[in-house]
């Protein structure tokens, strides 16, 4: 039986409600459950007494709700959900923000489990947005008295629930996962066997157990990760490139055509490229570099390279703005660089319908020798003359099939990739060993060294303290947040949340000001405009 192709609706207790449910966490066959690990561990064996909590710590406590109310805050207008627990050596509050609908979900006299962080407000003992689970009863399996796996939810779907039905899976389907690795290899390593260890991943003996087993699976991934990514760089070597023809004098002429002289680091990343450039296969190559080590100047090469050989170069961008900020610096470059005589296009979503079809044009008839933009380099209308070189600015936030749907628009192109992202070199070769890696570990002369400082989440506030202080010094400060509106469903700060809170409390006395993907162009542009002159 292939558990790959196996409908969930197999397993006891998914009807086709359900199986809709798990589709949203990209759940549809057996083999996709059995790998839908947990994200979390309750050690439930021995739950902390409510008297014993310890203030700024997250902890797991067992509870009966006494007392639940829904009120509006005073302050954000925001509906408050709070609901009395006690366990009978304490009592505590569990506080939820616009989630009104728990009032009828929970109940008073219902045993809950809850984690959470605990918090004191004035003179009571609280958790904010706690996690919980409603317990039907003490002798549930899955639920008390043992490790309990906490999964990923989707709405409609309940701990105890899923928790069933992978006990269900495994019961049914444990036996038919084979082990992939070569017995050898198994033997050599003294791995256990893949079913045992996806047991224990779901529901462990003990912690140790569970870690014993996520190291096995993980080794499994590692393994045949690395196989693809020897696959990929020997079909790469296989494939039939552009050879571009770039005399010494050429070189030199883009080298002595920057106001300013490149550092060694960069001087030996255009050697490297210039070689792979010059090879009958395609260049894959990963430059990394600090903000400001002079990544871009290095990528402008190749595009000058190609365009020796009358070829195009395209620089895809995660966004608008730094799409626009390579579109000037090229401009520059064409004006009083090394550059001279290219003709630069930008394609973003945000053009107007006319501006976007003469670029097309251009870009189809081969007008257009260097062309930057975002993801709408990769629609089906962009079509390239004679596409012979491709930059991809901040690998991290682009995939693989983008990468490669962006190099089908041309005949194996060329491929460099940007990255400002600190990544360890044995880790690099790991995670791209399909690539030659360059790194610029020097910055251009008057260029302060970056540094890097981690806060945990408790520290945040000197964070802000840190900010407000350097702003106060005459120094601009930019803060980025992963997701722009507040979700019920990701626990991550949201821009416009945060935006209007910061300008509020920590940074009161400073003109802030807010950008993000949804707002207007036009909008975007005058705050860029403002902060680049000082004013924001």
């Amino acid at each position: 039986m292939s558990l790959s192709t196996t409908s969930i609706q197999y397993v006891k207790g998914v009807g086709p409600a359900k199986k809709k449910l798990f589709a949203n966490l990209g759940i549809e066959t057996v083999e996709d459950l059995l790998y839908f690990f947990p994200r979390r561990y309750e050690d439930r064996r021995h739950l902390t007494p409510v008297a014993q909590v310890k203030i700024g710590e997250w902890q797991t406590i067992s509870a009966t709700v006494k007392k639940i109310n829904n009120r509006r805050s005073y302050y954000t207008k925001k509906h408050v959900t709070e609901a009395l627990l006690d366990d009978g050596s304490g009592r505590i509050y569990g506080v939820w923000f616009n989630q009104p609908y728990l009032a009828k979900y929970l109940r008073e006299g219902q045993k809950v489990v809850c984690y959470g962080k605990v918090d004191r407000y004035k003179s009571r003992l609280q958790m904010i947005t706690p996690e919980y689970e409603v317990i039907d009863s003490e002798d549930d399996s899955y639920s008390m008295n043992c490790i309990v796996p906490i999964y990923s939810l989707t709405r409609g779907m309940g701990q105890r629930y899923i928790r069933k039905v992978v006990a269900a899976c495994l019961a049914k389907f444990k036996d038919d996962l084979r082990d992939e690795l070569p017995g050898a290899l198994l033997k050599k390593h003294r791995l256990q066997s893949i079913k045992d260890s996806i047991g224990e991943i779901h529901f462990p003996d003990s912690f140790e157990a569970q870690e014993t087993a996520l190291k096995r699976v993980s080794f499994e991934e590692f393994y045949f990760f690395q196989i693809s990514v020897l696959l990929r760089r020997f079909s790469i070597t296989q494939r039939e490139g552009i050879v571009h023809r770039i005399s010494d004098a050429a070189a030199l002429q883009f080298i002595n055509g920057f106001p300013f002289t490149l550092t060694g680091a960069q001087k030996k990343v255009v050697r490297d490229m210039r070689q792979d450039m010059q090879k009958p296969h395609p260049m894959l190559r990963l430059v990394q570099g600090d903000v400001g080590s002079g990544k871009t100047a290095v990528a402008f090469f190749g595009c000058f390279a190609a365009y020796q050989g009358g070829h195009q170069s395209a620089i895809m961008a995660p966004t608008e703005i730094l799409a626009r900020q390579h579109y000037e610096n090229l401009l520059k470059m064409i004006e009083q660089g090394p550059l001279k005589g290219m003709k630069v296009e930008l394609l973003i979503s945000s053009l107007k319908k006319a501006e976007k079809d003469q670029a097309l044009e251009n870009i189809r008839h081969g007008y257009s020798d260097i062309v930057v933009g975002t993801h709408a380099l990769i629609s089906e209308e962009v079509q390239f003359k004679s596409l012979g070189f491709v930059v991809i600015d901040e690998q991290h936030k682009f995939g693989v099939r983008q990468r490669a749907l962006l190099s089908q628009k041309g005949t194996n192109p060329d491929v460099l990739i940007m990255t400002a992202t600190p990544i360890p070199r044995t880790l690099c070769i790991t995670l791209y060993g399909d690539l030659d890696i360059s790194i610029i570990d020097e910055l251009p002369p008057g260029r302060k060294p970056v540094k890097t400082q981690h806060y945990i989440h408790e520290r945040v506030e000197e964070a802000y303290q840190f900010v407000a202080q350097k702003v106060k010094q005459g120094a601009q400060a930019y803060i980025v947040y992963p997701i722009i509106e507040e979700s019920e469903t990701l626990d991550l700060k949201a821009a416009q949340d945060m935006y209007r809170h910061l300008s509020k409390t920590n940074f009161k006395d400073f003109r802030v000001a807010l950008v993000h993907g949804q707002m207007k162009q036009a909008e975007v542009e005058e705050t860029m405009r403002r902060f680049k002159q000082g004013t924001i």
